[in-house]
């Protein structure tokens, strides 16, 4: 069992105007080691019973050799977890948490294509792994990060993300939108399903699939769809790796 411990908030970031970055230090240790795509748990003071105040996200930020880290949070209507951090924790104060945990990481050698698919805030995971990626320089064959959000102002680490498809020939940052008409050059209206076929497809050699795994987080519904579809186009279930949200 992972130990708790206390770490302290060094700065808040409003990310959109449902979603809040809270940069995490935790002052007993110089470095925080963890793999991308792990989450933490926190315990937030909003219950009497343990098992109904912990809270667990998973961590946005890549391992830099430092003690701080950050989690991209959405506020949800009712819920009291989020609306604690929301409305009440501000610089300076402290949370409970344990971790990191959690196995939803990259293999050791990176031989496939990569998919990752998310809606929300379920892009955390994976603006860590491609971090990650760049700043290791692994090498890796092509990488889609297949984000699905509702209007522009959701599209979180757009800036970072396009910057990063720039520098890296073989990253593809693909948003989605699924309540805006006129897109702009950098996305697409509609849902995350098309986005990711249509790659797939435009990657067969000579009428077979490209090797590739598969890494959904966010939404049950998104998840549920994506494994059906993934399956349909020809892919193996043992390549599909999930992480729910919600």
């Amino acid at each position: 069992m992972l130990e708790w411990q206390t770490g302290r908030i060094v700065d808040i970031q409003q990310a959109s105007p449902s979603t809040k970055r809270f940069f995490i230090e935790l002052p007993s240790i110089k470095n925080f080691e963890f793999e991308s795509g792990q989450f933490v748990t926190l315990d937030l003071p909003i219950h009497e019973q343990k098992n109904k105040r912990w809270r667990s996200y998973s961590i946005a930020s890549a391992p830099n050799g430092t003690n701080i880290f950050e989690l991209v949070i959405v506020l949800l209507e009712g819920g009291a977890g989020t609306n604690y951090l929301f409305n009440e924790v501000t610089v300076g104060c402290e949370l409970t948490l344990r971790g990191p945990a959690g196995k939803f990481t990259l293999p050791e050698t990176i031989d496939k294509d990569l998919y990752f698919i998310c809606t929300g805030t379920g892009i955390a995971p994976f603006r860590s792994m491609v971090q990650h990626i760049k700043n290791n320089k692994i090498t890796a064959r092509n990488i889609y990060l297949v984000f699905g959000c509702r209007v522009f102002g959701d599209c979180l680490y757009k800036d970072e993300l396009l910057a990063l498809q720039e520098e890296m020939p073989n990253f593809h940052y693909m948003p989605c939108f699924s309540r805006e008409e006129d897109v702009p050059h950098c996305g697409r209206k509609g849902y995350v399903h098309e986005a990711y076929t249509e790659a797939i497809n435009a990657n067969r050699i000579n009428g077979e699939l490209s090797p590739a795994s598969f890494y959904l987080c966010g939404w049950k519904n998104m998840i549920d769809d994506a494994k059906h579809r993934i399956v349909e186009l020809g892919y193996d279930k043992k390549a599909i790796h999930l992480e729910l949200y919600g």
